[in-house]
């Protein structure tokens, strides 16, 4: 089991890991020092002169160019940095904004429910986090929903033009710069792609190399980003990538009495985020550290716990289990391990270190150290997927309130937008001005099959203006709420 840190005296704990994290500077170079001053006095000044003339020019060439030259292979040898220049997100236009009111009053209305399935949907949307500004497309501003194929093509649209536009907007890219376009959407697939759609709207290159990826739920953001980052390594230096994640509100459609496929309207809504990447540094304004990707497919129950299909009566629709909360909280427990390895301090893995091996030695149930994740980063995008999978995750990491906001006040302002809801939730940190250089963040995104992604970034360069020019540019003042519960009623 996991469970929160041994005590730890507050102001013993910060001079543990000041003498840990830097056992080179206070250990190793003063007693490697000590050493080689040690043998220099024993030795003599007449002794090391003499030592030193006897050298051979070949050794002494040896001594020189071989650490260069191995130094050399190896920066060569590396994977090229992939850095994030700019990216955006969708605000819709003010006739798709719906409200908890107008949901619970369309759901009182439908045609579909029973009076168990009306209360239980009544609940579950004043239950959801969501607050009244979210939005759906105008095809389910009707009762019952008309979701045609026409209507899920308009609202992908609206959605990545507006996000795209927004980003050549920011960074005067021209469109005929971008060498590599990767868009994702799991629930609403045309044909032609909506790649292809983008091409043919921003009449990109023909020797583009172009991708769409579907069906991976709501982590297919992070797995945009690392066929991204594969596509650029394997690029020309200082190539260009458009990536853009969205979902098509489409797959909330339901006409069927089913609970768990009845849930994703309380959840979803409408949203897009467009990202430009990059090999070069010059415009960057965060470096992609590392991607951990985390499939627990060969469980059957994570692998049924979300997925698209149709119930007893065939009414097609999303499902939900109730397993999911757990299930996301195993694949995340399994995907912390390696980001651990890759970003904790000493300090911290030597504490897990010391509770593991004293659990096996004393062969009791001692509970294992949660390492501080504050540790390693300065921000959390954790997918705002419900309220009850932030919880799991704020739990799971042992993390602050002010930690868990922006997840947390996105899901209030915009509702789950599936893969893109990470951008939205770093467009909300950088709206409140509190990104720093050098500052990381942990993206955390869960999705069907099922999934846990991470992606780790470092700042470079902070956001020069405000809240201008972001998806929070009308709201961000009006956040943080102080009880999200009260304000969805």
């Amino acid at each position: 089991t996991m469970a929160s840190p041994p005590h730890l005296n507050k102001h013993l704990k910060p001079l543990f890991q000041l003498v840990v994290n830097n056992l080179l500077v206070f250990v190793a170079a003063p007693l490697t020092a000590t050493m080689v001053l040690h043998k220099a006095a024993q030795l003599g000044p007449e002794e090391i002169l003499s030592r030193l003339h006897g050298l051979r020019q070949v050794h002494v060439l040896l001594v020189v160019f071989l650490p260069l030259s191995l130094a050399t292979l190896y920066l060569m040898s590396r994977p090229r940095s992939v850095y994030l220049i700019h990216y955006a997100c969708c605000r819709p236009k003010s006739n798709c904004r719906v409200s908890i009111g107008s949901s619970v009053e369309n759901v009182r209305l439908s045609p579909y429910l029973d009076d168990g399935g009306v209360d239980f949907m009544t609940r579950m949307l004043k239950r959801s986090g969501l607050g009244d500004q979210t939005y759906l497309h105008p095809s389910f501003h009707y009762i019952p929903p008309r979701c045609s194929l026409s209507d899920g093509r308009d609202e992908a649209e609206q959605v990545i033009f507006a996000a795209v536009d927004d980003l050549f907007a920011k960074t005067c890219i021209s469109p005929g710069a971008i060498d590599i376009l990767v868009t994702n959407c799991s629930g609403f697939n045309p044909t032609p792609s909506l790649a292809d759609i983008v091409v043919n709207k921003y009449k990109l290159r023909a020797d583009i190399r172009s991708v769409h990826i579907s069906g991976m739920g709501c982590s297919a953001g992070v797995i945009s980003l690392e066929v991204v980052r594969n596509l650029l390594q394997a690029a020309p230096q200082g190539a260009c990538a458009l990536m853009v994640s969205t979902e098509g509100t489409s797959i909330i459609n339901y006409a069927g009495k089913n609970r768990g496929m009845l849930l994703p309207y309380a959840l979803f809504r409408m949203g897009a985020a467009a990202v430009l990447l990059s090999t070069s540094k010059s415009m960057a304004r965060f470096r992609l550290m590392h991607i951990v990707r985390t499939l627990t497919a060969a469980h059957d129950r994570a692998y049924m716990c979300i997925s698209m299909k149709e119930d007893h009566e065939g009414e097609t629709g999303a499902y939900l289990s109730k397993d999911l909360v757990s299930v996301a909280g195993e694949a995340l427990k399994a995907n912390i391990k390696e980001v651990g390895s890759l970003v904790l301090p000493r300090s911290e893995k030597l504490l897990f270190a010391i509770s593991f091996i004293a659990r096996k030695v004393l062969r009791r149930k001692i509970k294992l150290y949660v390492p501080d994740f504050r540790t390693a980063f300065q921000h959390f995008c954790i997918h705002s997927g419900g309220r009850a999978v932030i919880d799991a995750v704020q739990s799971s990491l042992s993390l602050s309130d002010r930690d868990v906001e922006p997840s947390r006040m996105t899901l209030h302002r915009f509702g789950n937008t599936s893969s893109s809801s990470l951008w939205y939730e770093l467009a909300y940190i950088e709206a409140k001005r509190r990104m720093r250089k050098g500052h990381r963040v942990w993206m955390i995104g869960f999705g069907s099959g099922f999934k846990c992604n991470s992606a780790v970034w470092q700042c470079i360069r902070p956001a020069n203006n405000t809240a201008a020019g972001t998806p929070w540019a009308d709201s961000i003042h009006l956040y943080p709420l102080n009880n999200i519960s009260e304000e969805t009623g």
